[in-house]
C-alpha cells in the first residue's frame, strides 16, 4: 500500500518518470514506464534491478554492443491480423529494422561471456528470429524503405513504361520551350516547371494563346502563365493512368507480403515487445548512469542503511550550479526501527526524509539508487508519507486536521513491514497538546514495531526517543561559528533548533532576544546549550578518533613491512655466510695444495727442519685468518642493513617528540675544527664556521649550513673509524657521499602514484636529504581531491627532524606542492 495517492508527487518520483520517458524511443516503452508500479515482491524487485544494472554496465563499458533501432511494430502487426489488410512500405521497413535489431542483440548476448549479464540473457532466450520473414521483406523493400521495381513483373513493366514516356515528354517539352524562346513567346531564362504533377512552360500572360495547350497555373502577379503544350497532354495522361496502375500493383504486393507474414504474427509480437522492453530498460539505465546510481545490497527483511545517499533531483539541480550534494548516511533496523530527526529550520530535515522515501520507492520500482553499493535496502509492504500542507476548503480540512487524518490512516494500516515518513510531527496546533498527541502516536508506532523516519522540533519527543527502546534520535548538524546549517545527519543525539542563533543572524533586535530568553527560562536555555556542546564535542572527538585510526593503520603497515624486510635480510645473511664458508673451504683446499707443494720444494732443497716447521705454522695462520675475514666481510654487510632497518622501524614506532633546543650543550664543546654529525645520521664532517644559530660543516668538497641543535660531536676515534669504514664501503659498493650530495635534487614528483606507492619513495627521499644535509625540500603531488596530499603530510608530521610543512606560493603551484623545512 502506498499512501497517499500523491506519494510520487510529494517525493518527486513523478519528475523521475518524466526524465526516464525522455530516454524512451518507442510508445510501448513509454507505456511500460507509465504502468510501472511499486512492488513488494523480493524476487521481482531483484530481477528488475539486475536487468537495469547490467544495462548500465553495457552502456558504460561494452562498445561492441550493437546499435539498435527501437521502433514500435506491435500496432501494425495487429493491423494485419485480418485477411486482406496490409502494411505500408514504411511499416514493412520498420518491421525489418526491428527484426534486425533483435537478431543483433540475440547474437551479441550469445557471443559474450557466459557469466556476464545473466538477467538480460533470460529475456533473450525466448526470442525467435525467422529469416524467411526478413527475406520476404527484402524481396519487396529496398534499403531506402521503398518498393523495389522488381517486386513483381507487372510493377517492373509499369515503371519502365512510365520512364519511357517521361523521356519522350522531357524531350518534346524542351524543344517546345526552345522554339518559344526563339519566337519571343517565353523569356530566355525560362525553365521547365511542374504543376499538379505535369511538366509546364512558363510564358508571358500576353502570349499564352500563342502556344496550344492547357493553362495549369498563373503567377501571383498574373504576368506569367504555366502552360502544358497540347503535344504532351496525351503522354501525361498515359503516365497518370500508369501511376494508378502502379498503386494498385503495389497494394497487391503489400497484401501478398502481409499474407506471408500473418502466420508469424504471434512470434513477431514477442519480438516487438522485446524491442520495447529493451528500450525501457535502456532508458532506465541511461537515467541511472546520469545520476551515478548503483546496485545496493538487497534484503528481504524490513531495513534501511543508507551510505553516501543523494537525492537525484537535488543532485542534478546543484550540478547545473557547479555545486555538490552533501551525501546522507542513515540507518533504521530491527533494533532501532524509528529515527527521530531534529535540528534547525532549513537544516535539511525534510530533505533527509524525502531522500529516504524517494530512494526506497525507486528501488522497489526497479531503479538503482544514487548511494554507495554498500548501502542496504530492505523490502517494505507499505510506505506512508505525511509531508506538506494538505488543507482543503472543499473538504473542510485545516492543516492540522489533514495531518490527523493521515495519522489515523497510518495507525490503522501500518505493520512491522511498513515504513512511515512524517515531516514536522505534531506541528500545526497548540505546542503542548500537539506534542502530547504526537508522543502518544509515536508510542503506538513503537509498540507495533513500525519502521519510521520522523522530523520534529518538540523537546518532549526528543526525551521520549532517548528513553524508549527502538527509537533513536538524529540531529542535523549546525555550524555555530558561521551560523549556518551543515546539512549532515548525526545519529544518536537530539538536535537543537538554534532558534536564537538564527534569529540573531537575521538581525532581530537584541533586546527582543533577551526578553525571549527570560520568558523561556534557564532550563530550556541550558538544554539547548547542552545539545550544542554535545554536538561540538562529538564532532571533535570523532575527528580525533579518525585521525588515530589512520595513524595506527599506517604504523601497522610500516611495522609489517619492516618485519618482512628483517626476515628477508636474516635469510639472506644465512645464505651469504653459508656461501662464504663454501667459497672459503674451496680456497683453503687450493691453499693446502700450495702448502704441500711448498713443503715438497723445501724438502727437495734440504731445508732445515726448523724453517719448514715455521713455514707450515705461518701457512696455518693464513688459512684461519682468510676464513674468518671472508665470513666477516659478508656478515658485516648484512648486519649493517639489519641495523639500518631497525633504526628506521624504531623511528616510525616512536611518537614524534618536540625539541626546543636553542644551543647544544654537550660534554664535548662545539668549536671550529670539531668533528660532528647530524643526529640520527652516520656521515661525519668538520665544523669550519659557527654563527649564532647555525654552523657550517664540511663534508669533503661539500659545505652545508645546519642548525646547531641538529648536530652532535664525535670523538677522534669515531671519526678515524668512520673514515676507514667509508673507504672500505667505497671500495666494495662504490658509495661516495660527495657524489650523492652533488647528484641530490631537493624536489620529487609523485603525481600519478597511489598512496602506498608514494610513501616508500618519499621516505627514501627524506633519508637522503638528511644524509646530504638539505634543509628545504619540495614534494610535487598535484591537487586533485587532496587525498594524496593529506596522507603525505600525515606521514611527514611523524618525522622529528621536519620543522615546517606547508603549501608552495600560489603563483608557483599552491596546494599542489608541499614545502618541507628541516
Amino acid at each position: 500500500m502506498i499512501y497517499p495517492d500523491t506519494y510520487e508527487v510529494k517525493t518527486g518520483f513523478d519528475k523521475i518518470r518524466k526524465m526516464v520517458e525522455n530516454n524512451c524511443v518507442t510508445k510501448l516503452a513509454k507505456q511500460k514506464l507509465q504502468n510501472l508500479e511499486f512492488s513488494s515482491d523480493y524476487d521481482s524487485v531483484c530481477a528488475q534491478l539486475k536487468q537495469t544494472g547490467e544495462m548500465q554496465n553495457i552502456l558504460k563499458f561494452e562498445n561492441s554492443f550493437p546499435e539498435c533501432v527501437y521502433v514500435d511494430i506491435v500496432g501494425f502487426l495487429k493491423k494485419i491480423t485480418v485477411h486482406g489488410t496490409y502494411m505500408l512500405a514504411a511499416e514493412l521497413f520498420d518491421l525489418a529494422k526491428a527484426i534486425y535489431s533483435a537478431k543483433n542483440i540475440v547474437a551479441w548476448f550469445k557471443n559474450c561471456d557466459e557469466q556476464k549479464y545473466p538477467e538480460l540473457k533470460k529475456t533473450v532466450k525466448q526470442i525467435i528470429i525467422f529469416p524467411a520473414v526478413l527475406s520476404k521483406i527484402e524481396e519487396v523493400i529496398n534499403k531506402f524503405g521503398q518498393i523495389k521495381d522488381n517486386a513483381s513483373p507487372e510493377l517492373l513493366r509499369i515503371r519502365r513504361t512510365v520512364a519511357t514516356y517521361q523521356q519522350q515528354i522531357s524531350k518534346k517539352i524542351h524543344n517546345i520551350l526552345k522554339s518559344a524562346q526563339i519566337e519571343g513567346i517565353a523569356d530566355d531564362n525560362a525553365s521547365i516547371s511542374v504543376r499538379d504533377g505535369r511538366m509546364v512552360i512558363p510564358v508571358n500572360a500576353a502570349n499564352k494563346k500563342k502556344i496550344k495547350g492547357f493553362v495549369h497555373d498563373e503567377s501571383a502577379t498574373g504576368k506569367t502563365a504555366y502552360i502544358e503544350p497540347i503535344e504532351i497532354v496525351e503522354l501525361n495522361n498515359e503516365i497518370k493512368t500508369l501511376e494508378h496502375e502502379e498503386q494498385r500493383e503495389i497494394i497487391k504486393i503489400l497484401i501478398a507480403a502481409a499474407d506471408f507474414i500473418r502466420p508469424y504474427i504471434d512470434e513477431l509480437l514477442i519480438v516487438g515487445d522485446f524491442i520495447a522492453e529493451f528500450d525501457f530498460i535502456r532508458a532506465k539505465a541511461k537515467f541511472s548512469n546520469a545520476i551515478e546510481a548503483t546496485m545496493p545490497v538487497i534484503s528481504n527483511e524490513a531495513t534501511m542503511n543508507l551510505l553516501q545517499a543523494k537525492h537525484p533531483l537535488l543532485m542534478q539541480t546543484l550540478k547545473k550550479e557547479n555545486k555538490q550534494v552533501i551525501p546522507l548516511n542513515l540507518k533504521i533496523d530491527s533494533e532501532h526501527h524509528i529515527l527521530l530527526i531534529s535540528g534547525p529550520n532549513a537544516g535539511g530535515k525534510s530533505v533527509c526524509l524525502k531522500t529516504a522515501g524517494l530512494l526506497q520507492y525507486m528501488l522497489q520500482c526497479g531503479f538503482p539508487v544514487p548511494a554507495s553499493e554498500n548501502s542496504k535496502f530492505g523490502i517494505f509492504n507499505d510506505i506512508f508519507i505525511d509531508i506538506g500542507d494538505e488543507q482543503s476548503i472543499e473538504n473542510d480540512l485545516s492543516t492540522y486536521s489533514s495531518h490527523l487524518l493521515n495519522m489515523k490512516t497510518m495507525l490503522k494500516n501500518a505493520t512491522e513491514k511498513s515504513l512511515v515518513l512524517i515531516d514536522e510531527f505534531g506541528a500545526g496546533t497548540e505546542p503542548a497538546i500537539g506534542g502530547a498527541i504526537a508522543e502518544a502516536i509515536l508510542t503506538q508506532f513503537a509498540q507495533h514495531h513500525v519502521f519510521g523516519i520522523i522530523t520534529t522540533h518538540y523537546t518532549n519527543l526528543k526525551h521520549f526517543a532517548a528513553n524508549n527502546k527502538g527509537i533513536v534520535n538524529g540531529a542535523m548538524l549546525f555550524d555555530t561559528q558561521n551560523i549556518q546549517p551543515l546539512f549532515k545527519l548525526e545519529l544518536g543525539i537530539p538536535g537543537s533548533s538554534f532558534a536564537f542563533e538564527i534569529a540573531r543572524k537575521t538581525g532581530l533586535p537584541e533586546n527582543i532576544l533577551s526578553l525571549a530568553s527570560e520568558k523561556i527560562g534557564d532550563n530550556q536555555i541550558n538544554i539547548e546549550k547542552s545539545l550544542r556542546e554535545i554536538a561540538r564535542d562529538r564532532r571533535y572527538w570523532e575527528a580525533k578518533r579518525n585521525k588515530i585510526k589512520q595513524t595506527d593503520k599506517y604504523l601497522q603497515e610500516i611495522t609489517e613491512k619492516y618485519e618482512k624486510e628483517l626476515q628477508k635480510l636474516n635469510a639472506e645473511r644465512k645464505t651469504i655466510i653459508a656461501k662464504a664458508k663454501e667459497e672459503a673451504a674451496t680456497l683453503l683446499a687450493n691453499t693446502n695444495k700450495q702448502i704441500e707443494n711448498t713443503i715438497r720444494i723445501i724438502k727437495e732443497h734440504q731445508a732445515e727442519k726448523e724453517k719448514t716447521s715455521a713455514a707450515r705454522k705461518q701457512l696455518n695462520e693464513f688459512k684461519q685468518s682468510a676464513l674468518t675475514e671472508n665470513q666477516n666481510i659478508e656478515a658485516d654487510k648484512i648486519d649493517k642493513k639489519i641495523e639500518t632497518l631497525k633504526k628506521i622501524r624504531q623511528k616510525h614506532n616512536q611518537p614524534k617528540k618536540q625539541q626546543n633546543v636553542s644551543t647544544i650543550e654537550n660534554e664535548n664543546e662545539i668549536k671550529t675544527g670539531s668533528k660532528v654529525r647530524i643526529k640520527g645520521q652516520s656521515a661525519i664532517g668538520e665544523i669550519i664556521k659557527i654563527s649564532e644559530k647555525n654552523v657550517l660543516i664540511s663534508y669533503g668538497n661539500i659545505i652545508t649550513s645546519i642548525k646547531a641543535e641538529n648536530i652532535e660531536t664525535v670523538s677522534e676515534n669515531e671519526y678515524r673509524q668512520s673514515r676507514r669504514n667509508n673507504r672500505s664501503s667505497q671500495t666494495q659498493t662504490g658509495f661516495n657521499l660527495s657524489v650523492m650530495q652533488l647528484n641530490f635534487k631537493p624536489s620529487i614528483d609523485v603525481r600519478g602514484m597511489r598512496t602506498e606507492e608514494a610513501i616508500p619513495v618519499i621516505e627514501n627521499f627524506i633519508d637522503e636529504a638528511m644524509m646530504v644535509g638539505c634543509s628545504e625540500l619540495k614534494i610535487l603531488h598535484g591537487k586533485g581531491n587532496g587525498i594524496l596530499r593529506t596522507q603525505i603530510r600525515n606521514i611527514l608530521k611523524n618525522v622529528a627532524d621536519i620543522k615546517y610543512i606547508g603549501d608552495e606560493h600560489p603563483d608557483f603551484g599552491g596546494a599542489g606542492i608541499t614545502i618541507i623545512k628541516m
